[in-house]
């Protein structure tokens, strides 16, 4: 059979009805989202991906064509080709598209021409994105809103079908069906992620930026060059009289120079009596409060603790507010968010363990969920800690700041760095070792354990009933929480340490 000729794509509406559309890395939160997404506006989806997961098992049963472990050759009716942010440009199928002539898109161009002709809201920040977005498309179906959202991180509330494994995908109405709002383009929310300048290829009609902090200096460079990225960003939403709108924390985002030159709206949301949007929050009790001209707009019990939670859900509240949801039902939504996997994610008590998973990867991460646990769980025993730094980079850019974070923590077990997109030569800088070093000149108990399943082991043998353990980093090593639960979960199997 012939290949069919290439798309023609103008900069306008993304018409994929009809198209043949091929997606590399299918297998990722994102890209399986996008996949089926474009599946609902019409296109023919394929795809991809080198590892089989519960992901791509969800798509082949829902009549995705999908191939693994060896993808092949790229399929013959491609006309349009979708890479993951993680694809190499020398991967295979990439290589073929290049030389057929078909249009290629990274997972951010392919999402950000297909908030054109929506109602595009795009949260951006350093850390929170996926649980702000969450949350918020939560809260815009439980009070009628429909919106399509796609997020980088499972959540069980998201799905259409409750009966289904969780997803980070809704599927929403093409116009928003109700409220003040009724009538205009669908609902479209995503992250806006800041890696390699991703989030420049969003086309936003309202954006939100919840924090800026550095990161990905790889890239950057330096906290001036995220800055600057996040000022492009922020000047990408439209003009203030074409309904632009730009909500930014009043604190932690470096408001002033982010907010340079944009032509949207600008609002801003904190816990400072001078933002627009006053959030309270008592960490005792847990209870938020969003506040906006002097007058209480709502009020909710928040289930995920710590004071950037509280803030991450008052940002989705105040989104929801701002697109027509009732205050009220909005409050009573976030109060029956359940979050979303890996944040701050509790797998239980086993043994009389506390056993936390968590995404975070970041200094400012560690430390807020540190602390977070801590007033949260009180435990009588220690807070053990166990930490991958994610890429070489990261954690020779940000070593004292890691190590600083660590604070709260009574105990920290490091096994191997995880090694993404970092080059071989940056590999060879620093190691695990240099982290725990750097934590015992703290005061800090470290320990380096390289395998994961040394590190059960040894945490089987080592912990003791009113210990709080988490798991954390962007790798896989929530297969350590998950192991050790699995594991502790038998009679006998947590012993107390030797005195």
């Amino acid at each position: 059979m012939p290949a069919r000729p290439a798309l023609h794509l103008d900069p306008g509406v993304f018409d994929l009805d009809g198209a043949a559309a091929h997606f590399v890395g299918i297998g990722g939160c994102g890209m399986s989202g996008l996949a089926r997404m474009f599946r609902a506006r019409g296109a023919r989806v394929t795809g991809s991906d080198q590892t089989p997961s519960s992901v791509t098992d969800a798509l082949i049963a829902e009549g995705f064509p999908v191939e693994c472990a060896d993808p092949g050759a790229l399929p013959a009716a491609a006309q349009l080709v979708i890479a993951s942010a993680a694809i190499k440009p020398e991967h295979p199928q990439l290589v073929e598209a290049k030389r057929r002539g078909l249009p290629v898109m990274t997972y951010a161009q392919a999402l950000g021409r297909c908030m054109i002709g929506r109602t595009a809201i795009a949260v951006a920040g350093a850390h929170g994105k996926s649980s702000t977005v969450a949350a918020l498309g939560h809260t815009l179906i439980q009070t009628g809103l429909e919106p399509t959202v796609i997020v980088g991180a499972a959540c069980r509330q998201l799905n259409n079908n409750p009966d289904a494994a969780p997803t980070g995908f809704h599927l929403g109405a093409k116009r928003i069906p109700a409220g003040p709002r009724a009538g205009e383009p669908g609902l479209l929310l995503a992250e806006a992620c800041e890696f390699n300048r991703s989030f420049h290829s969003h086309h936003p009609t309202i954006a939100a930026i919840t924090n800026v902090d550095a990161d990905h200096l790889d890239i950057y460079h330096d906290l001036a060059g995220v800055i600057e990225a996040f000022n492009e960003f922020a000047r990408r939403v439209p003009p203030a009289d074409e309904g632009g709108l730009l909500l930014i924390a009043h604190d932690g985002a470096h408001r002033t120079e982010v907010a340079a030159g944009v032509r949207a709206r600008v609002e801003t949301l904190g816990l400072s009596p001078e933002a627009d949007w006053r959030v309270g929050f008592d960490p005792e009790s847990a209870l938020v409060t969003l506040s906006r001209d002097g007058a209480e707009l709502a009020r909710w019990t928040n289930p995920t603790p710590g004071v950037h939670n509280a803030l991450n859900s008052a940002f989705a509240c105040a989104l929801a507010i701002t697109v027509g949801a009732d205050p009220r039902r909005a409050a009573d939504a976030l109060a029956s968010f359940q979050g979303v996997d890996r944040r701050l994610q509790r797998l239980g008590e086993v043994g009389g363990v506390t056993v936390y998973d968590d995404y975070g990867h970041h200094p400012a991460e560690i430390d807020a969920t540190l602390r977070a646990l801590r007033q949260h769980e009180r435990p009588t025993g220690r807070l053990v800690c166990v930490f991958q730094p994610h890429q070489h980079s990261r954690t020779r850019f940000l070593l004292d700041e890691f190590a600083q974070s660590f604070s709260c923590a009574d105990a920290v077990i490091v096994p191997h760095i995880y090694f993404v997109r970092d080059t071989e030569h940056e590999k060879t800088l620093i190691g695990a070792d240099d982290l725990v070093r750097k934590l015992r000149e703290r005061g800090v108990e470290a320990t380096h354990i390289d395998a994961f399943d040394d590190i059960v082991d040894h945490l089987s043998r080592w912990c003791e009933p009113g210990d709080l353990l988490v798991v954390m980093g962007a790798g896989p090593v929530w297969k350590v929480a998950h192991r050790f639960v699995q594991r502790a979960a038998c009679p006998g199997a947590v012993t107390a340490r030797a005195s």
